[in-house]
């Protein structure tokens, strides 16, 4: 949803000059130079989710590196179907798709009750897609729903309940008998510095790829510290495949499903928006017909996720950005990216290596990660006219407030029957709904032709965090 390298090879600075290329027109030898930068400046954000997941549910380590594997594997397959496009399916731009954090609180929620477990979250996941699939053509004309009050409180919100995630990694991991260690919190503090200090100084592809950049060193200062075990990573094949319904066959839990196919109305609405903004900059059209084709793509992909043992996938705001930055405006470029994240996918050694990097490099990173969710969020706010309109005060406030007591009140819902709980726990879908109802019943149903205007302006603030 709102993801994050190595410097750029020889020649890249050159490519970041030129001005927009034709569709199509892109040199064949370049192509994987312009698809590796993509690659390079979503990973860290590619890997944090089944990071995320796999450590809260205290999967063992070599289950972890295979949900990191399934994630890369899949994202290769959406980006294809997405950039390349299926009869019917995929926008044809350059855009490159992964997990959705939206999705995260959720899929907490339901993994951690023993009645759902991974499978049920695999079926809901597999269940939302098919939703997104069938619902793809109505999308556009929910957005009047999700005016900015309500996309940038919902957007505030993730990124405040990730936060936590990030919070929890620097001080070294929940049940880590060392918690709160200074060598920890030390090393989560190289990281946030280093990553501020390249983002700070350096500049175009480098500072977009500031937080892998970040990782990476931190990784280097752990393991002179003795904290990286790298004995996992050495007994990984170089190659394996991806292995579908992995953790077994997927079950569906009612309450589980309609929480994901709420998060899918959401997900598919911001996908909209990158759209629209991705048509402005490549100056290629986007009528109804092609918008409907991207979001039976977000679908698809989503049930690609569910099968191969990951999790519901949209379109990453950074590497929309990076088409400006390039000024590449090519599909192929999303293509060859596509092939190079199906490739990293069947290299389990390289996803033993993520599942290796410590918990609290990953922190400093996370903080930066999970806090620019929540200040796009902020930013989308800021556009908002609350000195006319004080009701969107109100909107803001007491969304905010229900996104906020799984965080604060964790026993909140205890009472409420069980089967309630991947809903009633989920921050972020109670902030949705609250911010919805309540933009209708102050607001009402806006404009479609505005609606579709501040879509694009969301996703322009959005692609430049």
């Amino acid at each position: 949803m709102v993801s994050m390298a190595s410097s750029p090879p020889a020649g890249a600075a050159e490519i970041e000059r030129r001005p927009p290329e034709p569709e199509g027109r892109v040199p064949r030898a370049a192509l994987g130079l312009l698809g590796l930068q993509h690659v390079l400046v979503m990973y860290a954000g590619a890997v944090a989710i089944p990071l995320i997941i796999g450590r809260a549910l205290k999967l063992p380590p070599e289950q972890v590196a295979m949900l990191v594997s399934a994630d890369l594997f899949a994202c290769g397959i959406v980006t294809l179907i997405q950039s390349w496009g299926l009869p019917g399916i995929g926008i044809r731009m350059p855009v490159m798709m992964g997990v959705t954090f939206a999705a995260v609180g959720p899929m907490l929620s339901m993994g951690v009750n023993p009645a759902i477990g991974l499978t049920g979250i695999y079926g809901a996941v597999i269940a939302s897609g098919l939703f997104g699939l069938l619902a793809a053509p109505l999308i556009g004309r929910l957005l009047p729903l999700f005016p900015p009050v309500v996309t940038g409180t919902i957007i505030l919100v993730i990124g405040i309940s990730l936060m936590r995630v990030g919070v929890n990694w620097a001080a070294g991991g929940v049940g880590n008998p060392n918690y709160g260690a200074p060598l920890y919190l030390g090393i989560a503090a190289f990281v946030l510095c280093a990553i501020l200090a390249i983002t700070r100084y350096a500049t175009g592809f480098v500072a977009s790829a500031s937080v892998l950049i970040g990782i990476a060193l931190g990784m280097v200062l752990a393991g002179l510290a003795g904290l990286v075990e790298l004995d996992r990573v050495a007994a990984a094949p170089w190659f394996d495949i991806v292995r579908a319904f992995a953790f077994g066959w997927p079950t569906f839990d009612p309450v589980s499903i309609v929480t994901l196919c709420l998060v899918m109305i959401v997900v598919m609405i911001e996908s909209t928006g990158m759209f629209l903004a991705l048509s402005q900059i490549t100056a290629d059209p986007v009528d109804e017909t092609r918008l409907t084709r991207g979001l039976r793509a977000d679908g698809l992909g989503t049930v690609i996720g569910g099968v191969f043992n990951t999790f519901p996938y949209t379109s990453f705001s950074q590497n929309i950005g990076l088409v400006g930055v390039t000024g590449v405006r090519s599909r192929w470029v999303t293509v060859a990216a596509g092939f190079i994240m199906l490739g990293l996918g069947l290299v389990p050694k390289l996803a033993a290596l993520v599942e290796a990097v410590p918990q609290c490099v990953l922190g400093g990173a996370g903080l930066v990660m999970f806090g620019m969710v929540g200040a796009t969020g902020t930013r989308i706010l800021g556009g908002v006219d609350f000195a006319r309109n004080r009701n969107n005060l109100f909107v803001v406030a007491v969304s905010v407030g229900f996104g906020m007591i799984p965080l604060v009140a964790p026993n909140f819902f205890k009472q409420m029957p069980h089967a309630l709980h991947p809903l009633l726990e989920s921050g972020i879908l109670l902030a949705a709904i609250s911010a919805v109802g309540l933009n209708l019943f102050f607001n009402g149903f806006g404009d479609r032709a505005a609606s579709r205007e501040a879509a694009i302006r969301q996703a322009e603030v959005a692609q430049a965090h």
